[in-house]
């Protein structure tokens, strides 16, 4: 028996059009996704259905209120099918999937995101081979939980980092395994995946001030922070330090705001610039600084799975303690133990 399939079509370049001004998202995907699809061979292909978001999202405009959105739409019809792939841009693609993974926790069925850097519409594409993928990764393999699928790699959604701007290998997972390679056959890495679980769902509203980010450069002056941190909705700050999580910890401006932050309860969370390897605060005398102030250690969390959790721990209503030890842990493989 063929398994059921929901595509969720957010937006993005797969199902965009050319203008005058470049691509823009245009409505009507399903017709010519079934338009594609004849002469392949679909017998091989789940059973799908596919809804189209009526105002389409173009994922440089991405806001915390759409993650809400996918999350309710996801939860609305999981009883009803046995595996999704969502549709979506991909500048944003991996702080969506990011998000999804953490307010999808216990996932029982695949969620897979894919998207494309050429539209379908286009002749010369990469959007067939994703979406077709995608499909099949979602309606014929046990993948309990969300991932990321482009250009031959199944990888864990919130591990995945958008790496490159133009290549069709957009995307990567430069601390984490692959979960999956897509080439003559589908070879997955099955003790990798996360375990089938009870799913325990929470699609919490998001105050998008609660969070902001702060890239450390030589020269910075700490007012920068100091101005950044009097926001009274901000609740978590993540700063992208040197290394292996080294401040500048001569710039007694930013010592002092990040010490102020973390009186007041807000949760600062350390992350290191480089895109492989761990943050390990104490290393150097500088990063032992932050030890000291109360900062966080991120480990080896992208910026996007950081940005996305510390969010949505904000966001449950956690206490801010709750919030510092839940940074440090693991709680659906976003991060080494």
């Amino acid at each position: 028996m063929k398994s059921n399939v929901l595509i969720i079509h957010t937006g993005g370049t797969i199902g965009m059009h050319p203008s005058d001004q470049g691509y823009v998202p245009v409505p009507g995907f399903e017709a010519l996704l079934r338009e594609r699809l004849i002469g392949q061979a679909q017998q091989n292909l789940p059973r799908f259905d596919l809804l189209e978001f009526e105002h389409l999202i173009d994922s440089s405009n991405i806001q915390p209120s759409d993650w809400t959105r996918i999350g309710h739409t996801l939860i609305d019809h999981y009883g009803q099918y046995d595996g999704f792939v969502i549709l979506h841009g991909t500048d944003t693609m991996a702080y969506t999937a990011s998000m999804l993974s953490f307010m999808l926790q216990g996932l029982d069925k695949p969620v897979i995101l894919t998207g494309s850097q050429i539209p379908l519409i286009e002749p010369r594409n990469d959007a067939l081979d994703n979406l077709i993928t995608a499909l099949i990764l979602a309606g014929n393999y046990r993948i309990p939980e969300v991932g990321l699928y482009f250009n031959g790699r199944l990888l864990r959604g919130n591990r995945a980092c958008k790496l490159r701007a133009s290549g069709f290998d957009a995307f990567d997972s430069p601390n984490c395994p692959w979960l999956g390679q897509v080439g003559i056959h589908i070879e997955l890495q099955d003790h990798l995946l996360l375990e089938r679980d009870s799913p325990r769902f929470k699609v919490p509203e998001f105050n998008p001030e609660a969070v902001s980010l702060l890239h450390l450069y030589p020269g910075m002056p700490g007012s920068i922070a100091a101005g950044l941190l009097q926001n009274p909705a901000l609740k978590g700050l993540l700063i992208r330090s040197f290394g292996v999580g080294n401040p500048p910890d001569r710039n007694r401006e930013l010592m002092d705001a990040l010490a102020d932050a973390e009186r007041r309860g807000i949760v600062v969370v350390n992350l290191t610039q480089c895109l492989q390897g761990r943050v390990s605060q104490g290393a150097y005398a500088t990063g032992a600084t932050l030890n000291r102030l109360g900062v966080v250690a991120g480990g080896d969390l992208t910026v996007e799975a950081a940005f996305t959790k510390l969010h949505f721990l904000i966001a449950i209503g956690l206490t801010a303690e709750q919030i510092r030890s839940q940074m440090q842990a693991p709680i659906c493989g976003e991060q080494s133990a």
